[in-house]
């Protein structure tokens, strides 16, 4: 019998019940999960994207290993889940059920041990972690009647607080200087979008691209090197755009271009990255480390970013960045989904040295976050505080699990 194949009749708190809900009138997309315990601990996880999919896969095939086993045996679980889905190929809704698990199963670990989870992943490496926002806006991701919708393809918003995505294109010095004065040392903006859904992504016209500009163009003009900025292309144009796009964007001095190219051919990507001469982000499109370790050897990327409950949940989170560090690429965290996501990549930022940022977003954080957790994030001047309480440091409200709620499933012993 395979050593992970988990099997201990010694577990001293194991699986008893499993709890998963799509929260459709907060989020469309996205999928939570409760993990409970003989010992009353309850595990907190969540994914993002095709939440019917991934609750399907959790209740119909992988709480037949996990109702009765060893909660803390969070490794073990890991690999036998992989290898097992490997028989068919490791895919989105299978990394993404994964993901889910094992930020439950962490969960779980640090509350039994009494500890956050970076304590347990070998010890805070920093103090606070550097967070930059993503301007979004607070109905970003979020459509009426709970519809996923497309990614990338959320809207500007309108007028009003929290509004960073429209603000951008009528008042990009007002945005900045707001960021700034909240402390925030970075802002990251899709500001290609709209031309990429009228051209297929194929080419760009100037009119375009001077459009999307221009609004980049006067914060540097304001603020200049007060903020980093970040682009964000969503995966929508071919090589000749994306280059057309790199050479406008020379004079802003992005910190990094993320996603300008689909992440389906990396060798492309690499060849855009020398031709380009700018520094390039890759990519929470990826979903585990072979992946990431094929961007590293073709050289590809000068930072790379993981979401933590897409790619394999906190554990091959760890993996990937320290597997980035031996090339000497920084780590960065995504977030542009839900609470939890945050949460399991302040504890990876935590407690890895070749990490460097979290994305967050102010419009989530302040607006529905408050619906769904029983503690927001502490960020201030452009850090957020490490958690204290054990394990995530975070929970779920117990409301958001109710059978009456959308996609609400259980299984039990």
């Amino acid at each position: 019998m395979l050593p992970y194949l988990n099997n201990a009749p010694d577990a001293s708190v194991k699986i008893t019940k499993i709890e998963t809900v799509n929260p459709n009138d907060l989020m469309g997309s996205l999928m939570l999960i409760r993990i409970h315990t003989d010992a009353g601990i309850v595990g907190h996880g969540e994914t993002y994207y095709g939440p019917g999919a991934t609750a399907a896969l959790i209740h119909d095939w992988m709480s037949e290993r996990l109702l009765g086993a060893d909660a803390m045996a969070v490794e073990s679980h890991w690999r036998f889940f992989y290898e097992r889905f490997g028989n068919f190929g490791i895919g989105g809704a299978e990394m993404r059920a994964i993901s889910a698990v094992d930020v439950a199963l962490w969960d779980i670990l640090g509350q039994v041990c009494n500890q956050p989870i970076y304590r347990l992943l070998g010890g805070p490496v920093r103090d606070q972690v550097p967070v930059y926002n993503s301007c979004g806006n607070p109905n970003y991701g979020r459509r009426p009647g709970g519809k996923p919708g497309w990614p990338g393809y959320g809207n500007l918003g309108e007028p009003g607080p929290l509004n960073d995505s429209y603000q951008l294109f009528h008042d990009p010095v007002g945005l900045a200087q707001e960021l700034i004065e909240e402390g925030h040392s970075g802002m990251k903006v899709w500001c290609f979008d709209q031309a990429a859904h009228r051209s297929g992504g194929m080419r760009i016209s100037l009119e375009d691209l001077n459009h999307a500009i221009k609004p980049l163009q006067k914060i540097r003009e304001a603020v200049g090197d007060k903020l980093e900025i970040m682009i964000d292309g969503h995966g929508f144009f071919m090589l000749p755009a994306a280059l057309r796009i790199a050479e406008a964007l020379r004079e802003i001095q992005p910190l990094w271009l993320e996603d300008i190219l689909k992440m389906d051919n990396l060798e492309t990507l690499a060849d855009f990255r020398k031709q380009s001469r700018m520094p390039i982000s890759a990519s929470e499109m990826l979903l585990h480390r072979p992946h990431y370790q094929r961007v590293l050897e073709t050289n590809a990327a000068d930072f790379i970013m993981v979401d933590p409950t897409w790619a394999g949940g906190i554990s091959e989170t760890v993996r990937i960045a320290h597997l980035a560090q031996g090339y000497n690429i920084p780590t960065t965290m995504h977030d542009c989904t839900g609470p939890l996501t945050l949460f399991a990549g302040i504890h990876v930022n935590a407690a890895v040295a070749g990490c460097c940022y979290q994305e967050s977003v102010r419009a989530h954080i302040r607006s529905f976050y408050k619906e769904l957790i029983d503690e927001l994030p502490v960020i201030e001047n452009g850090h957020v505080a490490l958690p204290t309480r054990p394990g995530l440091g975070v929970k779920l409200h117990d409301e958001v699990f109710s059978p009456d709620k959308h996609g609400y499933r259980i299984s039990k012993l």
